[in-house]
């Protein structure tokens, strides 16, 4: 059979385009979810990402562990819609819950806090039939997060102490975009230096600069590419453990 120019014109488009769909975040991926106790079903501040109280509470505490999508710590603050699929008790448009610690279980790929796993049934009744499972069959996809009125922040590590040791946490990342690296500008070298990933989004620094510090931040997305995107606001010398600083960077 001979193919027409229009076919053939047709024929190629479909190859150019099959990488993009394949990769289409609006694709689901089937697996399963379980979740984890706290006292009032919240997540917990001792997660794996090193959020801290930010890893309870952000996203009204729709949280949750993962394994396969860690990506050793660059997963860590990545948004996901998952929904269950018993149809008389799951909710069509499920929950949204922020990656905020490592969870490994019977073949699950999200461990999700009480309060996110209950946000998986249509109503309270169904939610309680949910508990019941323990774990259920689930499908999910990555989503952009949405933080309406915050910029990226650097939250000074708890343990740090100026002006020996330095540990950033990253948060309130909007978007789609995983945080892969932190740098900070050694200004008598003129050059940027890179931080540690200690563990999770905290990356440190032994021997911190003194006097003000600017980061600079490698983030990579789907079909973004990856790039370096730099604070417009530094951390002052005086800076002290917990505090956190706006960068003024936004990403969309």
């Amino acid at each position: 059979m001979k193919l027409t120019f229009k076919h053939q014109l047709g024929l190629v488009c479909v190859i150019l385009l099959l990488p993009y769909l394949c990769n289409s975040q609006d694709s689901f991926t089937d697996s399963r979810a379980t979740y984890y106790g706290s006292p009032d079903c919240y997540g917990t501040p001792r997660g794996a990402c090193g959020f801290g109280e930010y890893g309870r509470t952000v996203n009204d505490g729709s949280v949750a562990g993962v394994s396969k999508l860690w990506k050793n710590g660059s997963g860590c603050g990545a948004c996901y819609q998952v929904r269950c699929k018993i149809p008389q008790y799951c909710d069509e448009n499920g929950a949204t819950v922020v990656v905020t610690d490592y969870g490994e279980g019977d073949r699950t790929d999200f461990i999700m806090s009480s309060r996110g796993y209950s946000r998986l049934g249509r109503n309270a009744d169904a939610s309680a039939e949910l508990f019941k499972y323990g774990v259920v069959d689930i499908e999910y996809k990555r989503v952009p997060c949405m933080y309406s009125g915050y910029n990226i922040v650097a939250q000074v590590d708890e343990r740090s102490k100026n002006p020996d040791y330095f540990a950033v946490v990253v948060l309130y990342v909007n978007g789609m975009y995983d945080v892969n690296a932190v740098e900070m500008w050694q200004e008598d070298c003129q050059e940027w230096r890179p931080l540690r990933r200690a563990y999770g989004v905290v990356f440190d620094s032994a021997n911190p600069p003194s006097g003000e510090i600017y980061l600079r931040f490698q983030v990579s997305g789907i079909n973004a590419g990856v790039y370096w995107v730099q604070s417009k606001n530094a951390i002052p010398s005086d800076w002290k453990a917990g505090a956190a600083y706006d960068t003024m960077v936004q990403l969309n």
